[in-house]
């Protein structure tokens, strides 16, 4: 999930790539903030690029 975010997904099309609900994605993404020191999702993007997450 983290991937598909730093490389720009939307809510929606994470949900659709994971076929998982759009409420479920939102959680997800919430508690990942919540343990990474970002305040949205553009910082769990550059965290994930920044510690080699994406590639």
């Amino acid at each position: 999930m983290v991937t598909l975010v730093a490389r720009g997904r939307t809510h929606h099309e994470v949900a659709e790539e994971l076929t998982l609900s759009l409420s479920t994605i939102k959680s997800h993404l919430s508690r990942i903030q919540d343990k990474l020191p970002a305040r949205n999702r553009v910082e769990i993007a550059a965290w994930a690029w920044e510690n080699g997450i994406v590639g």
